[in-house]
């Protein structure tokens, strides 16, 4: 339910008279729907959508939205409040209605005006939300509203329908009425002669386009949203249409066309003009090797002032400071100062003012969507990276994320699509996805257990690749004393249950070269004691069992993991003396073939015991169709990680007094003296 401003294009509306859209007709409802408890369609359903239908028409320039929703349990009831966001100028929201159906047939109206909040605001942007809740709201009401979004008479919409929705659809109805007058053009002013579309749902869907050229979509039993851990982006997965315009007829003219006009831009951004070749002169050596100027060039980037990282500067600041338009890569050498994108351009010009074979390419960010090659739009792309071609074997940067290191591309850019430059020109391609060895955390514990079965100790957790640069980049962006609270927190969250941690310092937070480590101090009491045994938790870093993919038996959309890693855990108990170890965890040596394993070993020596575990995934995103193998590895790693260590205390020797005509007193009658039992 939103209307995409993004994706409005000028245009030449023709229309002298603007009828009044036909308004949405509200149903009365049927004794089975009032009556109704629950669904089977929708087993544990907190509410389901009985009717959806949006419009959209360009002949008259409105949006409508009508929905009727049956509340079936408590949680249900917050369906009573409806946000509808839009762009506020040229769009405006009307003809609100609403009423509420209790399920003994009483009808309360909606006579509440709505608010209307903003969102965000500029010089010239707006964007709202129109923000109201239906009345006397119970459990078994049925909850009906419309309304009507207008826009200017210069404009038209490309719709995108989001098909499915947090709750069940059992029926929904959508409707497109192009422009038929007129033409439509875009920023550049190119005539836009093709409406295209995309359709994303199930087998049997599909769009009906009648002999008056308007686009009808009509569907039913509609599962809801997806809720799944470890999902990619929701709009990757999600069930929608989609509407564009365009001047292409097929994907490669497409980008073939676009491609050419994208290259030519990255090429005159980049242009390695005489002020970079002074510059590079100065950053790297006569002598060095191709890999020692990449190097050096990068490290030179990174030093600049990122803005996506600090604060992008207004135009008053910039006017204030007679800062130029960036517009090549030399302003933003001149400047020490850029965007992500402008610093990942930069690099590119440097290195070719070097010498060097670079390469840009723009991706789309894996943590919005994935690139669609049959969508025929350059506007999925987000972001720019390089690729470094030495004899041959190239090799993917991303110097507009600071921080990362050389030879690394931030998750959101790796196994990404996008379009490239290349030496047989413009292609599309994806950048490589990540190997487990890239990532890895190692989580050491050093603990000292004391009789009453308290602990203390260290924790130092080494980090490298995406985990450390997570938290290098938050340290960029906020002050270090919150980075600590907030790395104290997620350390909280794998400690076991009695165990507090305090953070002490961090190692090498500003070189993103180097591993970073965490040394975090803990206290507290980790075990549960009975008679004389001690049950400890196998594994120290796994005690609250979160292990993902176990209570979920099937899945029906992507996994994905962001990143593939490699986690090492060691975990050194220092026993009290009277202490033993009685039994530990088994060793475990699981196995997915080319995709993960886990190892569990442990060791015990006077005094003390060794858990260690390793575990490795070396994927980033698996289909349906193996989430079979990755549940019942998964459920391996469960069952390895509940594991206990077992303790024993000595029994304790009490010392009695004994007194004359106790025990062993007649070989001392006149005095006390102590007697072992």
């Amino acid at each position: 339910m939103r209307l995409h401003g993004s994706l409005l294009f000028s245009a030449l509306a023709l229309v002298a008279v603007i009828p009044v859209p036909a308004r949405a007709q509200f149903k009365e409802p049927t004794q089975e729907e009032l009556k109704m408890t629950s669904d089977p369609k929708a087993p544990g359903a907190d509410a389901v959508y009985l009717n959806r239908a949006e419009s959209s028409d360009d002949r008259l320039h409105f949006h409508e939205y009508y929905e009727r929703i049956k509340v079936l349990t408590e949680k249900g009831k917050e369906t009573a409040t409806i946000r509808i966001p839009y762009e506020h100028g040229q769009f405006k929201v009307t003809d609100i209605r609403g009423r509420t159906i209790h399920a003994d047939g009483t009808v309360i109206p909606l006579t509440t005006k709505p608010s209307d909040l903003v969102d965000v605001k500029t010089k010239d942007y707006q964007r709202n939300t129109m923000v109201f809740t239906l009345p006397s709201v119970e459990v078994g009401s049925i909850l009906e509203y419309a309304l009507v979004i207008r826009y200017d008479d210069n404009l038209v919409s490309s719709p995108v329908w989001d098909v499915q929705q947090p709750y069940f659809v059992h029926q929904a109805h959508y409707y497109f009425n192009p422009s038929k007058t007129g033409w439509i053009t875009n920023s550049r002013g190119e005539a836009l002669t093709r409406l295209m579309y995309g359709v994303r749902a199930n087998k049997d869907a599909k769009i009906v386009v009648d002999a008056n050229g308007n686009y009808k979509f009509d569907i039913t039993d509609v599962p809801p949203i997806p809720r799944d851990d470890w999902m990619p982006p929701l709009n990757s997965v999600n069930w929608r249409v989609e509407f564009y315009y365009t001047q292409y007829t097929s994907g490669p003219g497409f980008w073939m066309s676009e491609g050419k006009r994208w290259a030519k831009e990255a090429e005159r951004f980049t242009n390695p003009t005489k002020t970079l070749q002074q510059a590079v002169a100065e950053i790297v050596a006569p002598g060095d090797t191709e890999e020692q100027k990449a190097h050096k060039i990068y490290d030179a980037v990174m030093k600049l002032e990122n803005t996506r990282f600090t604060r992008e500067q207004t135009a008053v600041e910039r006017k204030t400071e007679k800062l130029k338009t960036i517009k090549t890569a030399e302003d933003v050498w001149n400047q020490k100062s850029g965007s992500d994108d402008d610093m990942a351009l930069l690099f590119v010009a440097l290195g070719r003012a070097a010498g060097l074979k670079v390469f840009p390419m723009q991706v789309v960010d894996r943590n919005r969507r994935t690139f669609d090659v049959n969508y025929l739009s350059t506007g999925q792309l987000d972001d720019y990276i390089a690729i470094l071609d030495i004899g041959g074997k190239e090799t993917f940067l991303d110097p507009g994320q600071k921080m990362c290191p050389y030879g690394l591309v931030h998750w959101t850019h790796a196994a990404a699509g996008g379009i490239r430059a290349s030496d047989k020109g413009p292609v599309y391609g994806t950048t490589p996805s990540p190997m487990y060895k890239q990532t890895t955390v190692e989580r050491n514990a050093d603990l000292t257990l004391d009789a009453d079965n308290s602990l203390t100790g260290n924790l130092r957790i080494v980090m490298s690749g995406q985990e450390a640069l997570h938290w290098r980049q938050m340290a960029v962006r906020n002050d270090l004393e919150e980075v600590k609270k907030q790395f104290r927190e997620s350390a909280a969250e794998y400690l076991p249950d009695g165990v507090e941690a305090e953070f002490d310092r961090f190692l090498g937070i500003d070189d993103p070269g180097a591993n970073l480590i965490a040394v975090v101090k803990v206290k507290g009491s980790a075990g549960t004691a009975t008679g004389k045994r001690i049950f400890m938790p196998g594994q120290f870093f796994e005690s609250r069992g979160k292990v993902p993919f176990v209570a979920q038996d099937k899945r029906t959309v992507p996994v994905d993991v962001k990143y593939a890693k490699l986690e090492s855990d060691q975990v050194t108990y220092r026993l009290p003396a009277g202490m033993s170890v009685e039994s530990v965890p088994t060793g475990s040596d699981a196995s997915w073939p080319n995709r993960a394993l886990l190892k569990v070993a442990a060791e015990t020596k006077p005094n003390m015991v060794t858990v260690a575990r390793t575990l490795a995934y070396n994927f980033t995103v698996l289909q349906p169709e193996d989430y079979q193998d990755l549940h019942d590895f998964y459920q391996k790693v469960a069952t390895a990680d509940q594991q206990q260590l077992v303790l024993t205390r000595a029994a304790i020797a009490k010392v009695i007094e004994c007194r004359p005509g106790q025990g062993f007193d007649r070989l001392a009658a006149s005095r006390r003296f102590p007697c072992w039992y």
